[in-house]
């Protein structure tokens, strides 16, 4: 599971190396000096919209440190987790390379990480804390917060002014009960092609032209969220799998039943198999609702003409409880250059080394300074994201964790996929998920 730049990930088939510039030595400089022996620091990711931006903070650093020269390395998502374990046990691993929360662990436990609490400064700049929680393990920090996302609305101004619905009053119950808002409003927002809402006599499910939200087979933007407001989870204190209880399926059912039930959300046969169809209806004006994070942010101002803004989640009966997410630049303890990547390690957590990613508004930065620099970006495009801050701030669900959560995951979601097509039932699907989940991770 992709859990964070879901859009603006790597693509292309083959790494790609992006060498930051690298200001001339010394001896460059001039012919009397002795030279500066420099050493070379490797840096890799897999988005290539950050790639750029990170070149540019370090040509920032290199100006200040010529004795460093730091290689920026782009492996595309699809080839990042195959090639990740192979460049480690081999010792071709780069000296800092980003994770996500739910890898990080097992390379923490096997010793292949610098321990950031042991062996970076502890004065710093302030980090967002939800990242550092994500990747604190055993009492120790093993990653440097780079990039965090939360969850918020995407919402089609002109469709919900003419239904006249208040994106930040809705809120869903299980079962669609009396304190239920959310369904009603999918039901006025979602149309056939002769206009038709859903909740009307004369609803063609068959020929809808306009959704009412994203419901999917989503993770980080739907299901997770959906859990945390019915006081559910995904997994418990001891990181096993626990979404099988009568809060997590009744949060499942409830998301299930818009698409298969209400017809108010796109089909899980479009959706299971393109996780952006529901991105790429909204940006055609063809879905009202569209619950997602900041890294669908560029996507969709870039691409469409459709009137929008943003509020916060839908509530559930807990409230708004969103997962937050974050990407980590973590030191790889094999490093042969160790002085230099702790440098580099400490200019990748500084306000200075994070500011061209946030002002250009690529991603919310882990540096709590530079945080000002993204939302002034996109304040400039005209879209307030502060809701992103006050959800990550607020109540918030654990992101996947756990040394073998990611063999758990690739065990629960054929299961999910299944029951979101309606070929099996909430409780057997989950039961079945959840079991197959937690022996992948034994």
């Amino acid at each position: 599971m992709r859990l964070h730049t879901k859009a603006i990930a790597g693509v292309g088939a083959l790494a790609l190396l992006l060498t930051a510039c690298s200001p001339a030595t010394p001896a460059e400089k001039d012919s009397t000096d002795a030279p500066t022996e420099v050493a070379t620091v490797t840096f890799r990711l897999w988005d290539e919209v950050a790639a750029p931006y990170y070149e540019e903070s370090f040509e920032a650093f290199e100006a200040e440190n010529p004795d460093i020269n730091v290689e920026v390395e782009l492996v595309p998502w699809a080839q990042y987790w195959e090639q990740l374990p192979l460049d480690i046990s081999s010792g071709e691993m780069a000296d800092i390379f980003w994770v996500n929360s739910s890898n990080f662990a097992l390379y923490a436990d096997n010793g292949n990480l610098i321990n950031i609490s042991e062996d970076l400064n502890p004065n710093h700049d302030e980090w967002q804390q939800s990242v550092v929680a994500l990747y604190t393990r055993n009492g120790s920090l093993w990653g440097v917060p780079q990039l965090w996302d939360s969850i918020a609305m995407f919402y089609n101004v002109d469709m919900l002014d003419e239904a006249g619905i208040d994106p930040t009053t809705l809120t869903w119950a299980p079962g669609a009960g009396e304190e239920d808002t959310f369904l009603p409003a999918l039901q006025q927002l979602t149309k056939d092609t002769n206009g038709n809402t859903a909740d009307s006599a004369d609803f063609d499910p068959e020929n809808i032209a306009t959704y009412g939200f994203n419901a999917q087979a989503d993770l980080q933007a739907i299901y997770l969220n959906f859990l945390g407001s019915n006081g559910a989870e995904f997994q418990g204190d001891d990181d096993q799998f626990n979404f099988n209880t009568p809060e997590g399926i009744a949060a499942f059912q409830y998301i299930v039943d818009l698409i298969n039930t209400h017809h108010v959300a796109p089909p899980t046969a479009e959706t299971n198999t393109n996780g952006d169809f529901s991105r790429d209806l909204f940006i055609r004006g063809e879905l009202a609702l569209f619950q997602s994070g900041p890294y669908n942010l560029r996507n969709i101002a870039d691409n469409t003409d459709v009137n929008w803004s943003l509020a916060p989640m839908v509530a559930g009966p807990e409230g708004r409880v969103g997962v937050v997410h974050g990407v980590a630049a973590v030191g790889n303890a094999q490093t042969e250059n160790l002085d230099a990547t702790l440098r580099v390690l400490e200019w990748l957590g500084s306000a200075e080394g994070q500011h061209p990613i946030a002002a250009n508004g690529v991603a919310f930065p882990g540096v709590v300074e530079a945080q000002d620099a993204f939302v002034d970006y996109w304040a400039r495009e005209g879209i307030d994201v502060s809701m992103f801050i006050t959800a990550a701030s607020g109540n918030t669900i654990n992101a996947p964790r756990g040394a073998m959560v990611n063999a758990g995951i690739q065990e629960v979601v054929p299961h999910l996929l299944d029951m979101f097509l309606g070929n099996a039932t909430v409780e057997d699907a989950l039961q079945a998920a959840q079991d197959a989940g937690n022996t992948a991770m034994e």
